[in-house]
């Protein structure tokens, strides 16, 4: 049949042509899926087909191309980082190292512990005095939801304090979360692995915090140093060293992230 009366109907090949012109470029999702850790093609046309995936805010079906360099890619609303410029580096910051980007007292920064290039950033920060592990990455989209205190990222910390072993009343305190002057602080997991020394979990960000919140029950901090960041953890860093995250590691920080979003940050 004519496409419309009176009018000679078009080439196959022609209207095959429009048809793919239509339809998105790029590569298939699963196979983007698969080259950032999610596991095999299968695992992740499963993971689309149970509706987890989004391609700019929209669930994806079997079959969908993307274009890595623009699309949006999410799985259970977490950013996967789907760009090949994106780099994830794993840092253990020394004390005296500062996590911002420039320094105006000529102080050695993170910045100058990694590669120049890309230029990345610190995702969230630790005091100049604070040492251990630091993200540093140029993934934007999933700084931002590591780093927003709603989202509720663990952050785990090995704090030496003053005055020794911490009586129960004190650790009990810091469980419950303990009045600062920017407000009280949220419950914390908080044990004494031996006494005058401090294994603390946090989910907050703020300045100074696991400092402070030691400082409030009588037990000011001599040491600090976080041990891990979300599922992320490397003992055999060793100071001022760094590694590139892999395919693994990156996939359970977006599986974390978006984890602890709806634990923290329910829809309503």
């Amino acid at each position: 049949m004519p496409d419309r009366p009176g009018v000679p109907e078009r080439p196959l090949w022609e209207q095959q042509a429009e048809r793919n012109a239509a339809l998105p470029t790029g590569e298939r999702l699963q196979k983007v899926l698969a080259a950032t850790g999610w596991g095999s093609r299968r695992v992740c046309e499963e993971l689309i087909a149970a509706g987890r995936v989004t391609v700019n805010g929209e669930v994806a079906e079997l079959g969908r191309r993307v274009e890595v360099e623009h699309d949006r890619i999410e799985v259970d609303g977490a950013p996967i980082g789907a760009r090949p410029d994106l780099v994830y580096y794993l840092l253990n910051k020394p004390a005296g190292v500062v996590s911002t980007s420039r320094d105006t007292h000529g102080r050695q920064t993170v910045i100058d512990l990694v590669p120049a290039r890309p230029r990345v950033f610190s995702v969230g920060r630790l005091d100049a005095d604070t040492e251990g592990l630091l993200l540093l990455t140029n993934d934007g989209a999933l700084a931002n939801r590591i780093a927003h205190p709603s989202h509720g990222v663990e952050k785990e910390y090995l704090a030496d304090v003053s005055g020794g072993r911490v009586a129960a009343g004190a650790l009990r305190a810091l469980r419950e979360g303990v009045e600062l002057d920017d407000g009280r602080t949220a419950p914390a997991r908080v044990s004494q692995p031996q006494p005058g020394v401090l294994r603390i979990t946090i989910h907050e960000g703020r300045n100074r915090q696991v400092r402070r919140m030691c400082e409030a029950v009588g037990h000011p901090v001599r040491r600090l140093v976080r041990t891990r960041i979300g599922p992320l953890s490397d003992r055999s860093l060793g100071p001022g060293e760094w590694r590139e995250l892999s395919p693994a590691e990156r996939r359970s920080l977006v599986e974390t992230v978006a984890v602890a979003a709806r634990r923290y940050d329910p829809p309503t």
